[in-house]
């Protein structure tokens, strides 16, 4: 995915060769889905929220100004939709206090407990308040950095930190075999 490549169709875009949007959706159209089955965890409804972020993006396309990345703007639009959405009909989450324990670490089973327990993270993580769940799944499931989260959540940048942080704290207290393990990158 190239920032040349956005730069150029979004510039078509606005030339009125409509036609270009095709190569933006076609670059950012699994991320923004991903981004959006974070948030929902269904994949019909991330399908859909995807889509409706690739329309109000088409709508503001004027808007983008050129000071930072297209992927960081088309971010953000879609960060605050889904956000919004997610307010309105909330995905059904499960008390952290529920979420499972990991099965032991120790386990011969090649590799698989790997697998239990990127699940059991998961799910703690989905189970987290929203405003921690949102920084963490940012940050760590979308590798965005600290700058680019935070203006994609319209924060500064210490209150992600700050988030970043106590969501941390919070899975430590839920998963502590998991973290003995260095999984989770410092932000």
């Amino acid at each position: 995915m190239s920032a040349s490549d956005d730069q150029a169709d979004v510039a078509k875009v606005l030339a009125g060769e409509v036609v270009a949007y095709e190569g933006i959706v076609r670059r950012w159209q699994g991320p923004l889905i991903n981004l959006a089955y974070r948030f929902c965890r269904d994949r019909g409804r991330a399908e859909e929220l995807a889509q409706e972020a690739f329309l109000r993006a088409y709508r503001a396309l004027g808007q983008w100004r050129q000071d930072a990345a297209f992927s960081t703007w088309l971010f953000a639009l879609a960060t605050n939709l889904y956000r919004s959405e997610v307010r309105r009909i909330p995905a059904r989450t499960v008390p952290l206090e529920e979420v499972e324990e990991p099965r032991d670490p120790r386990a011969a089973d090649g590799g698989l407990e790997d697998d239990d327990r990127d699940r059991a993270v998961r799910r703690a993580v989905f189970a987290l308040p929203p405003k921690y769940r949102e920084a963490l799944i940012l940050f760590y499931f979308h590798d965005l950095d600290v700058p680019t989260a935070a203006q994609s959540l319209g924060l500064p940048e210490g209150t992600v930190k700050a988030r970043l942080f106590r969501g941390r704290e919070l899975l430590r207290g839920k998963l502590p075999q998991l973290l003995a393990v260095p999984r989770l990158k410092e932000a």
